[in-house]
């Protein structure tokens, strides 16, 4: 047993208990210290009941601001005493879920469960997948608005406090989730944003615990009825355990003359085998050909436009390969086989075109140097303009 808490304010004690809840949402606790927390916020239960904090003909309005945070005692009970370890899981469940329950009927008589909220959590019949998917997907809307109202004041808060800081002021740390400022209705309206998650949150644990219980109700009832007959324990064992040995024996036996099937390769051949349209043989000779599609139109023509659609219902969605790796190997290199014979062939052209073109230039160059060698001794001979030197100009 742990240690018991005595003569300690009812704030310092919830402040201690609400750690221990926050730490267990974020990592795993040992089972001392969830122990410890639950003894905790016990504690603060009694306290509470004792000052009577609350009370039936109370409204939210009539609640003072610093003992809002007292609902969420019971709340912080039930996830703690959820994830407590025990030989009998039914106990924990129930416990939980009384926990659970109890919180919902304090925010109920304060108004502070919406109405869809508050069906969920007293039902006690199963409902159909599409009514409970809509009250999920609706929860889940009202915890997400929450969570971000809740981060807004924190924000401010935190601005607050920074400003202060700056300002030289003395600032006092309450806590992560406790926020008391100067401004009371900040603070109220916080703890309102911190309760409606909370319903948020214990209305789909209840729910998850409700299953629970009913499947572990139903497992308990099996096992009583086996035990007492004695019937799964005694009969239903041992001839499993005569099955088993006999289908051992049997396959020893077998495996000395059999030999292993060999691999199907054909997909349609394997889809008819396991549809039991074909049986197995030895060598697995069949006719089938590379067409998917129903045995019955395998191999047959297709005349009829039913027919033709029919043999397309078992299509793959992708495109087949026309040919083998190694056909895709062969002919490739048969490609690159005449794409060099095409390379050799037109070197060879080229070359040959290129020598026809240099032994005609050659001819074609001593004639046109022999002309241009007579045109230059013509122009060192007649100088341009000799002819009308002595010609006077006109007036």
């Amino acid at each position: 047993m742990g240690e018991i808490v005595e003569d300690v304010p009812l704030p310092l004690l919830f402040q201690r208990a609400q750690a221990l809840h926050t730490r267990s949402a974020s990592s795993q606790l040992d089972p001392d210290e969830l122990n410890k927390g639950i003894r905790l916020l016990l504690q603060c239960q009694e306290m509470v009941d004792k000052l009577a904090i609350f009370s039936s003909n109370e409204k939210k309005e009539d609640v003072s601001t610093s003992d809002l945070k007292y609902l969420l005692v019971e709340y912080y009970l039930g996830e703690l005493t959820e994830r407590t370890p025990a030989t009998e899981r039914i106990d924990v469940v129930r416990a939980a879920i009384n926990h659970l329950k109890t919180f919902v009927r304090s925010c109920e008589l304060l108004d502070l469960v919406p109405e869809g909220e508050l069906v969920a959590s007293t039902r006690d019949t199963p409902v159909d997948p599409a009514t409970r998917r809509a009250e999920k997907i609706t929860r889940f809307k009202r915890q997400r608005a929450a969570e971000s109202k809740l981060q807004e004041i924190n924000e401010r808060k935190e601005r607050r406090r920074r400003s202060m800081q700056a300002a030289g002021k003395q600032v006092v740390d309450y806590g992560e989730e406790d926020i008391p400022d100067g401004d009371d209705e900040e603070e109220r309206e916080a703890w309102f944003v911190q309760l409606s998650l909370a319903v948020c949150k214990a209305v789909d644990l209840l729910e998850m615990l409700q299953r629970e219980e009913t499947m572990l109700l139903a497992v308990r009832k099996e096992n009583e009825v086996c035990a007492s007959s004695g019937f799964f324990a005694q009969a239903v064992l041992d001839e499993r355990h005569a099955k088993a040995e006999a289908w051992h024996r049997e396959s020893a036996t077998k495996s000395k003359v059999l030999r292993p099937a060999q691999p199907i390769t054909c997909a349609t051949f394997a889809q008819d085998v396991i549809e039991g349209r074909a049986n197995i043989s030895d060598g697995h000779q069949h006719s089938h050909q590379p067409l998917f599609g129903p045995a019955s139109l395998v191999g047959s023509s297709i005349t009829t436009e039913r027919e033709r659609l029919a043999a397309q219902v078992f299509q793959p969605s992708h495109s087949l390969p026309s040919m083998s790796i190694e056909q895709a190997g062969l002919k490739e290199m048969e490609m690159m086989r005449k794409w060099q014979e095409r390379n050799q062939q037109l070197q060879q052209e080229s070359k040959s075109t290129w020598l026809e073109e240099e032994s005609k230039d050659g001819s074609d160059d001593e004639a046109a140097e022999s002309k241009q060698r007579a045109w230059d001794d013509w122009k060192d001979e007649n100088p341009r303009g000799s002819g009308n030197k002595k010609l006077t100009p006109c007036g």
